[in-house]
């Protein structure tokens, strides 16, 4: 059985239950037992705790994002010891990329970086995809270390490794399958539907500048209309070449977030519709349908995705 430790910031630890649920598979197969520094005991000592796994880690997770560079700890402890192992052959280190950052300079740039492509995790339209591609990256490291014979931590203990304190030793053995399912409240709901639309507007508005600045020969209109309404148009040479609105229809269940290839729809007129929908560990956006070819109704999207696709319907009729 192989042992993984997830470095990561915990402005980042949904992200991380999303992960772990997705590496469920290997932990019941008895393939990989995972450690992060929620499976603390109240009372052990943090520093002899975290770096007693560390150090005998076989897979290491840099969980990358803007907040994990940023935290001393994550960047200047744990990775710096982390790809000390590493160089030395007595682990393998996976950056997974969450969040956009500069990384590619870090003592971890050098290394291939999941999900594919280095692409990060939030970035994806379906962020179930991104997670999937992270777990079966993992997979490929623990049959590596299956092959290789020689657990890493064996090699680790000729290292210099904190002694355990007197409560890690005697803390009782316990699971590591302690998640439970999270609930959503309507509130949590209709938060995470007026962020996504907030978010949506910015993406298209950063994304009409971004191509005037491409396209010399087009131009375009963003406009936030009100709290709940927006509206883009596309011109070449003066001609308008894709238009669209994008409208939060309501704060429900049954309700979400509308796009029309009309820029002045009125309400209740769409030609797709984003929902928000939750799964045991978190909210997400699904499709009716309308816009998607090949399945892709399918998807669970996150802000990020949504906002990418709805793009994307908007700038297929301009190309």
């Amino acid at each position: 059985m192989a042992s993984v430790f997830f470095s990561y910031s915990h402005k980042d630890e949904a992200l991380r239950d999303q992960l772990e649920s997705h590496l469920a598979l290997l932990k019941n197969q008895g393939l990989i037992d995972a450690w992060h520094d929620r499976r603390i005991v109240a009372g052990d000592e943090l520093d002899e705790a975290i770096f007693s796994k560390l150090d005998t880690a076989d897979i290491i997770l840099l969980l990358v994002s803007s907040d994990f560079i940023s935290s001393w700890y994550c960047y200047s402890r744990e990775m710096m010891r982390a790809m000390e192992r590493h160089e030395a052959g007595q682990a393998r280190i996976i950056p997974v990329i969450l969040r956009y950052c500069i990384w590619h300079d870090a003592p971890f740039g050098k290394l291939m970086a999941a999900p594919r492509d280095g692409k990060p995790i939030t970035s994806w339209p379906d962020r179930d995809e991104a997670l999937a591609d992270v777990a079966r990256e993992v997979a490929k490291a623990v049959e590596a270390f299956g092959a290789r014979g020689t657990p890493a931590r064996v090699a680790a203990r000729t290292l210099a490794a904190p002694a355990q304190s007197a409560d890690v030793q005697a803390a009782k053995p316990r699971s590591s399958n302690l998640r439970l399912k999270k609930e959503f409240t309507e509130k949590d709901r209709d938060d995470f539907l007026r962020s996504t639309f907030d978010f949506i507007c910015k993406f298209f508005e950063g994304s009409v500048e971004a191509i005037g600045e491409r396209n010399s020969e087009v131009t375009g209109t963003f406009e936030r209309i009100d709290s709940r309404r927006m509206a883009a148009i596309l011109y070449r040479g003066g001609k308008k070449i894709a238009e669209c609105s994008v409208r939060q229809e309501g704060l429900s269940r049954s309700n979400g977030i509308a796009f029309s290839y009309d820029a002045s729809a009125n309400h209740g007129s769409f030609n797709e519709m984003l929902n928000v929908e939750a799964n045991e560990q978190s909210l997400y956006l699904k499709s009716m349908g309308m816009g998607w070819t090949g399945g892709g109704r399918d998807k669970h999207l996150s802000q990020e995705g949504a906002a990418e696709f709805y793009w994307e319907l908007f700038i297929k009729n301009a190309q």
